[in-house]
């Protein structure tokens, strides 16, 4: 048996065990057992801080750049519409069946595999670093933004975050911020031309958001997207509401950062005007990046993602690419092909060398 093949059967092995686990968010303390055990079979020294676990690999040079693997164990709690058990991994017509196969269990053990696969090597252009996250699902601060703030990671130059995405190349993604507003009127008897309508108000601020065009358009994501998601306003009838609370969905492309995206709400809307955080960044990475070139000429494409992953949370230039596919992640009687993996690990393996050996 090669390398490749047991580094893959081991992957297989490891998957179905993670689906056999509970792992929400915020309780993924079994898996990252699971993962340890894992690490100490293989005498592979590992770090972990709460649920998040990384490895660097054997030959690790200070001297030379980085690349991050990344994805994470953590899944969205199984909906009622499940017809199988989501914690047992059945094999079925090449299928295999589990709360979190595809997303994104398939990427984690894939990527993983990976980096078994490059751990020993002493002749890499590039350092390997292998971080399986947790809280990923909620954008949760215990998760890959933890180690990133407190440097656990160091510098990375560029980094492949494993989500489904049929092993495409999103060299782009939407980042998020929830804006709260309110708009300021002053009560009045609804009889009587009484008051200032905080509707009104807000109604005027709600035309401007629907109708704005943002000037820079992205190559990959497009057009610039503002959605209000929430409105709430009055208490009773007869009583001209003083206040009107609104909440603005903004998917922000890599052409605008979050604080100038929030500053240009602020300069045009006369509503008060707060981001509930600026921290899921929008991210991208040049189609001439060695590893983007690297995905075409393997017959890979291009595309922008309008969904956010932990590449948010990254400094650095991210590519999101991974086996299974984004329709079928959160649905029920979630699965992913195992030749799905068998692809990813191949194609993640030929990819790297082209760029790390």
């Amino acid at each position: 048996m090669t390398l490749q093949q047991q580094i893959t059967k081991d992957a297989i092995i490891l998957l179905k065990q993670l689906i056999a686990t509970q792992s929400f968010s915020r309780e993924e303390n079994l898996t990252g057992d699971i993962l340890e055990e894992f690490f100490r079979e293989r005498n592979m020294p590992f770090r972990r801080k709460i649920n998040n676990l990384w490895a660097r690999n054997k030959h690790f040079n200070a001297d030379l750049p980085t690349v991050l693997l990344n994805s994470h164990h953590d899944t969205v709690k199984p909906n009622s519409s499940w017809t199988l058990n989501p914690f047992e991994p059945l094999v079925k017509d090449g299928k295999l069946y589990g709360l979190g196969s595809n997303d994104a269990g398939g990427c984690l053990v894939s990527l993983l595999a990976t980096f078994c696969y490059f751990y020993y090597r002493n002749d890499l252009k590039f350092n390997v670093l292998f971080v399986a996250s947790a809280e990923e699902e909620i954008s949760g601060a215990n998760g890959l933004e933890l180690l990133v703030k407190e440097n656990n990671l160091h510098e990375i130059s560029f980094a492949i975050v494993g989500e489904p995405t049929q092993m495409h190349l999103a060299i782009a993604e939407k980042g998020l911020m929830v804006v709260d507003c309110v708009a300021h009127g002053k009560a009045g008897h609804a009889a009587r031309e009484e008051g200032d309508n905080a509707i009104y108000k807000a109604i005027k601020d709600i035309n401007w958001i629907q109708n704005y065009e943002f000037p820079k358009v992205s190559p990959a994501l497009g057009k610039m997207k503002m959605s209000v998601t929430i409105i709430n306003a009055g208490k009773q009838h007869n009583v001209v509401p003083d206040t009107c609370n609104f909440t603005i969905d903004c998917r922000v492309t890599e052409q605008y950062t979050l604080e100038e995206t929030l500053e240009i709400i602020r300069q045009n809307i006369d509503s008060q005007v707060d981001a509930r955080s600026i921290r899921l960044k929008p991210s991208s990475i040049p189609e001439s990046h060695p590893i983007v070139q690297a995905g075409l000429s393997m017959g890979r494409t291009t595309y922008g993602s309008p969904t956010t992953s932990d590449q948010a949370v990254l400094d650095c230039q991210s590519l999101k690419m991974g086996p299974g596919h984004s329709e079928r992640s959160h649905t029920a009687d979630e699965f992913i092909y195992l030749s799905e993996i068998e692809e990813g690990i191949d194609l993640y393996i030929k990819m790297l060398g082209k760029v790390i050996l």
